[in-house]
């Protein structure tokens, strides 16, 4: 038995929160670490102490491990949760909490560092008997030697970072003519991400199912599974719907995935919470991807079904308890759904967001929950993965649990930000995914659902937005219940996503007379509730949410979060300036290559650099044709946001 009183949580956001409320709930003292630009953020605030461990940049915090060591032995912490990411599954760092006389709650670092290398992971899993993708997986390593195996193996191909996940170093190739290319591409994008550039080759399995076993072994050589989660709707290889149970298989083809997975965590003498992760082709046929060895983002929903608390269990077998269920006492109930909400904007290709979040109110209903990392009046910044919170819904079938998230998605109140919750409620609405066949081409076969999730305020919403508006204008506020025998009249301008909306309302009592493009409607307030407001319009009555600060309203509704200014006071604005050949950045980030030299020729759209921030890479295009007349950064380089990048002298017209 280890006995261990004060854990250390290094990492941040909602996985923080999670392991946090887990241990004290268990009588352990906890400590958070935090980054300068999270010295507000909840898990700070929540754990019993807090110690701060660098600048906003990850490479000056959460990936320090000796600072993390030091704020350990600050505070007397004696063991160290990792989270997810960061150092999770970092061998190095394991094996320096043990030698710090540390207990670290996860595997061995043996098993991380055979884990983490998918080409030694997978010479062990073949030895072991799991199932595995053909391809290559050898030390040679020049384009020469790769480009035979490719020819060797056959196209489609999958190029794949050895020491990566999470879609970087990762590679889809139909034929040979971008075969060298994408081989150069890839490993210099493992070797920027990774410090690692070797290559794996595998055939690629079009359309799979991406199914994952959840596993646990104790220190006493006891492993189980606990059932099976499907991850197959995918957007750049990040998971955005995960479930459990998966709607392809059936107790059969489980009990034999389970099998392998056991067989997987034995081979390595794993210890501690793991997830073994198969594609699943459309005969029956599992093929090992990889072992995370840690927590996964989506254990959420495996909590769920199985009524257990997976945190709990990393906890006392890290203190060397036996595992809490042998495989036999493991059972099955109901069906869970859980969806990942990122401050992100879909109708921008998923641009990250950054900013303040002015509301954010979960959903409180039956058989939901949401694990977030946000509050009201925090900020997100442009320095970690835009992920905010996990929703997650249980029922006692797929389809009430489907119902219940979908009602979840569209009663979360998240204002401030541009977010997916619009386009998350569309995805489990896709009559694909409601009949269970979804696969990991889901997003990329239904791309139109971009498309029919982002649009323009309904005119519904323009109304409520102008007749909210218009309160700020009265003489007192309306919302508070003020009468008046005379009417006033009004004519505002709202702007919602650079689409600007004259409105006319003339109002009388608590009732106003709205014209919108000649439509006519009349609403009529009802009553007030903190931030939420009950109203009618022309006699159908509906509540939202809202906030307003300084002529900008914030409105929440079940088609999704708005953010509407008042220009009705200043004077029209000439439209945007274009093609002046100013490059800037986007947001703060890392330039990780420069694809053009000064005094070449561009063209309007071309890329001339790439941005990495928030676990993406953004391309920065040329805003017009002209020559590169100069370039002020480099390729790694840090920039910040709207920092001048490059210049180009626009083409003059002849």
């Amino acid at each position: 038995m280890t006995v261990f009183t004060k854990i250390l949580v290094a990492n941040r956001g909602e996985i923080a929160v999670r392991v946090i409320r887990t241990a004290k709930a268990l009588g352990y003292r906890t400590v958070a670490v935090y980054s300068e630009a999270d010295s507000h953020s909840p898990h700070v605030t929540m754990a019993d102490q807090a110690v701060c461990i660098g600048p906003a940049a990850v490479g000056e915090s959460y990936l320090r491990a000796d600072n993390i060591l030091e704020a350990a032995r600050r505070t007397s912490a004696d063991a160290i949760h990792p989270g997810y990411g960061f150092l999770s599954e970092n061998a190095d760092f394991a094996r320096a909490c043990v030698e710090a006389g540390l207990v670290f709650i996860g595997p061995r670092p043996d098993a991380i560092e055979l884990m983490g290398c998918k080409r030694q992971s997978k010479i062990a899993m073949q030895a072991a008997g799991v199932p595995c993708i053909p391809g290559y997986e050898g030390n040679d390593q020049d384009n020469d030697t790769l480009q035979k195996a490719a020819m060797a193996i056959g196209f489609p191909l999958m190029i794949k970072a050895s020491a990566g996940g999470g879609g970087r170093g990762m590679r889809l190739i139909h034929d040979k003519s971008t075969l060298i290319e994408s081989l150069e591409r890839a490993r210099s994008e493992a070797e920027n991400a990774f410090g690692n550039g070797q290559l794996i080759l595998e055939k690629a399995i079009l359309q799979p199912r991406h199914v994952e076993i959840q596993v646990f072994a104790d220190q006493l050589g006891n492993t189980v599974y606990l059932g099976e989660r499907d991850c197959s709707i995918q957007r750049r290889h990040q998971k955005v719907v995960e479930e459990a149970p998966s709607p392809a298989v059936d107790s059969s083809l489980i009990q034999r995935m389970g099998e392998a997975a056991v067989r997987a965590g034995t081979t390595c003498n794993y210890v501690g919470a793991g997830t073994v992760e198969f594609l699943l082709d459309q005969n029956g046929d599992f093929y090992f991807l990889e072992m995370n060895t840690r927590l996964q983002v989506e254990h959420p929903v495996t909590e769920l079904i199985t009524g257990t608390d997976l945190v709990a269990w990393q906890l006392d077998i890290a203190a060397g308890k036996p595992l809490h269920l042998q495989q036999d006492d493991i059972i099955l109930n109901g069906h869970a759904i859980e969806v990942r909400l990122y401050a992100e904007d879909p109708a921008s290709n998923f641009m990250p967001q950054a900013g303040a979040i002015q509301r954010c109110q979960p959903v409180d209903a039956p058989g939901i929950r949401t694990d977030a990392g946000i509050e009201t009046g925090g900020t997100v910044t442009p320095h970690y993965d835009p992920m905010l919170a996990k929703i997650i819904a249980w029922g006692q079938d797929r389809e009430e649990a489907r119902r219940r998230l979908v009602c979840a998605i569209e009663d979360t109140v998240l204002a401030g930000l541009k977010n997916n919750r619009s386009w998350l409620a569309t995805i489990l609405s896709h009559p694909a995914f409601i009949c269970g066949e979804a696969t990991t081409a889901f997003l990329e076969q239904y791309g139109d659902m971009v498309a029919k999730t982002v649009q323009s305020p309904s005119m519904p919403l323009l109304e409520i937005a102008a007749v909210l508006m218009h309160a700020d204008h009265t003489e007192t506020h309306a919302l508070s219940g003020w009468r008046s025998t005379e009417a006033s009249n009004r004519i505002c301008t709202l702007v919602c996503d650079e689409t600007e909306t004259r409105v006319a309302i003339t109002q009388k009592d608590a009732q106003y007379l709205v014209d919108i493009q000649d439509n006519h409607f009349t609403i009529a307030l009802l009553g007030t509730q903190g931030h939420s407001v009950s109203l009618s319009i022309d006699g159908v009555r509906e509540t939202v949410t809202f906030s307003k600060q300084a002529g900008i309203l914030y409105l929440s509704t079940a088609a999704g979060d708005y953010t509407f200014h008042d220009r009705t006071l200043m004077p029209a604005s000439s439209s945007d300036q274009s093609g002046d050949g100013r490059i800037k950045a986007s947001m703060d980030g890392l330039i990780v290559d420069v694809l053009v030299e000064t005094g070449q020729n561009v063209s309007r759209c071309q890329t001339v650099m790439v941005l990495e921030a928030m676990k993406m890479e953004h391309p920065l295009k040329a805003d017009c044709d002209g020559t590169l007349c100069s370039l002020e950064v480099a390729s790694g380089e840090q920039v910040r946001s709207r920092q001048l990048l490059a210049t180009i002298e626009p083409d003059t017209a002849a």
